[in-house]
């Protein structure tokens, strides 16, 4: 008897489909791949998360994924729960921004570059990252492709068109090397949510880091994150690289701190007044916000660190960073790290080349003050949960964080002078500082030296 190897194939990928299937939602049956690994149970909430930004190309010596996985340990004993890798896809060629091209100009949305490793590389980096507690998302470009992208042949309808039926960039940028996607087409959104469940499905990843997010439709957003929520029964971490209150209507569960950024950026370099960090607060937070929604802030970012400079040179030397990051990584926040300001990492990191970060340099000093500010974060229900109140000065941005059963004060000195801090009446009292837990009087006056910060506890 003949046997027809076509239909044998196709009996057995089927039975490996449904023996692979994820065994975390029984109900679906029409799942596009096989899932690949099982449920991250220690999946941080979103209040929890310390997000630690990688580059790849900088990260390690050979930039790839396996480099990301042989320093899974230090990440972890930052303090760090979520990792959210840069792009790993396959970067485009034609109309390059130069040396290897923008992580951001995707040339294949389903496959890991070869620059970076491999899927199987990926997925082991997922799964050891998950044997440590830490979650994995993934930088999402939704916005635009590359022009060597093959939706650009297969589909050019997907993409919008100037008036002589050209594919344009982003309008309003000068982003040259990607081409602009129509949002209003159907089949286009669907190949794109098809994409990022790729993800999830085949390498088990925990969530995504959402590229240009203001720039994309609500709409579409709603759609992909609703699907993409079905596939794991577990939290799954969503970050608009956007300020749009809107995202958190969409489903996101986080927007970047932008104005944030720029306020701080100013106290240091303009010498504005340490109370116009309160002022960013409460413009960024100012409408339809509800109490349980956090801004992901930083002191440096792929982008700022490039363009702006690292958080060493723009907030006031290596003491200064630091005071800049206790803010950002407290005040009514989820804090993200990028990797090597750690260690007081003093070069810009070009991201369109490998340029990698020499750890030898770290400055154990600096790096043991960051773990100990992420860890009382950690620890700390008032910083992640709590409301926030503002009590700042011209030299001094101090507030409270407070839920019903706890509170932390926080004081930074955002200048490099000696300042009398004048206190709240509300603020007097006994307090514990928050990294050495002895007893603190908190009278009507306290001296901070240049930098200096102080976190109390009660």
């Amino acid at each position: 008897m003949k046997y027809n190897i076509n239909i044998i194939y196709a009996l057995l990928l089927t039975l490996a489909f449904v023996s692979c299937s994820s065994s975390d939602d029984s109900s679906n049956t029409t799942a596009p791949y096989p899932q690949y690994g099982t449920v991250f149970e220690k999946m941080p909430s979103k209040e929890d998360a310390i997000i630690y930004q990688v580059n790849l190309r900088a990260f390690s010596q050979a930039g790839t994924l396996k480099g990301v996985q042989d320093r899974l340990a230090q990440i972890q004993e930052l303090g760090v729960n979520v990792i959210y890798l840069m792009p790993i896809y396959p970067v485009g060629i034609v109309r390059s921004a130069g040396g290897l091209g923008s992580p951001y100009s995707v040339k294949d949305y389903k496959a890991v570059s070869t620059e970076f490793g491999t899927l199987e590389d990926l997925r082991t980096l997922v799964d050891e990252a998950h044997k440590k507690n830490m979650a994995v998302i993934l930088d999402w470009v939704a916005n635009h492709t590359s022009w060597d992208n093959n939706w650009i042949t297969a589909h050019p309808d997907w993409y919008q068109k100037d008036a002589n039926g050209n594919i344009i960039i982003p309008p309003g940028t000068n982003y040259n090397d990607v081409a602009q996607l129509d949002f209003t087409n159907t089949e286009m959104k669907k190949a794109m949510i098809d994409a990022m469940s790729y993800w999830v499905y085949t390498a088990n990843i925990d969530g995504f880091r959402c590229d240009y997010a203001d720039y994309v439709p609500q709409n579409f957003w709603s759609e992909a994150i609703t699907s993409l929520r079905k596939i794991k029964n577990q939290n799954f971490l969503m970050l608009a690289e956007g300020s749009k209150v809107n995202q958190f209507a969409a489903g996101f569960d986080y927007t970047f701190g932008f104005n944030f950024f720029t306020a701080l950026e100013k106290v240091f370099k303009e010498s504005k007044p340490a109370t116009s960090m309160q002022d960013a607060n409460a413009a960024e937070y100012a409408t339809n916000y509800n109490e349980e929604n956090r801004i992901v802030r930083y002191t440096t970012n792929h982008d700022v660190n490039l363009s702006n400079g690292t958080p060493i040179e723009l907030f006031g030397g290596k003491k200064g960073s630091m005071a800049a990051f206790v803010v950002a990584a407290y005040m009514k926040s989820v804090p993200m790290i990028y990797n090597g300001q750690e260690i007081g990492y003093a070069k810009r990191i070009d991201y369109f080349n490998r340029t990698p970060i020499d750890w030898s340099t770290a400055d154990v000093t600096m790096l043991a003050e960051y773990k100990r500010i992420i860890a009382f974060r950690n620890t700390s229900d008032a910083i992640k949960k709590g409301t926030y109140t503002g009590y700042s000065s011209d030299a001094v941005c101090a507030f409270t964080m407070k839920t019903t059963t706890a509170s932390a004060l926080v004081l930074s000195n955002l200048t490099n002078t000696t300042v009398k801090y004048l206190v709240s009446n509300s603020l007097k009292g006994t307090w514990k500082d928050a990294f050495t837990a002895t007893t603190v009087t908190v009278a009507s006056e306290i001296i901070l030296l240049p930098y200096q910060y102080i976190v109390l506890k009660n």
